[in-house]
């Protein structure tokens, strides 16, 4: 099972193959947003990683990512990305302090859209 390690909250252990969003919530206990539902539609379940940043990208986040015009280095988008190996992450869209009244729609358990593998 991959560790996933959220800086300034803990280190969980978590199902291989588990979406990072569902993770962060589910398994972390975060207040991660994911506004559209995770469908790489908005960016508001950006992270940051620290390590282990997956070397594959979805086609969906590579180009909301442009569109969006975030190209920080290690700034990806938790609902596109999947736990397959240890990663250290920061959060770094909370709903603290966001003003939303949730943390967005539900996140289904297979990656929306359909996922095109490329590298980053």
């Amino acid at each position: 099972m991959p560790k996933l390690t959220v800086r300034d909250v803990g280190e969980f252990e978590v199902e291989s193959g588990k979406r990072l969003v569902k993770a962060l919530v589910e398994d972390a206990g975060t207040d991660q947003l994911h506004a559209c539902g995770g469908q790489s539609k908005c960016t508001s379940c950006r992270i940051q990683f620290i390590e282990g940043e997956p070397d594959r990208i979805t086609q969906a986040e590579k180009d909301t990512l442009k569109i969006r015009e975030l190209s920080d280095p290690g700034v990806r988008l938790s609902c596109q990305i999947t736990c397959d190996e240890d990663m250290t992450v920061e959060i770094i869209s909370r709903m603290a302090g966001s003003g939303r009244p949730d943390q967005g729609s539900a996140v289904a358990d297979e990656m929306v859209p359909d996922p095109i593998w490329t590298t980053k």
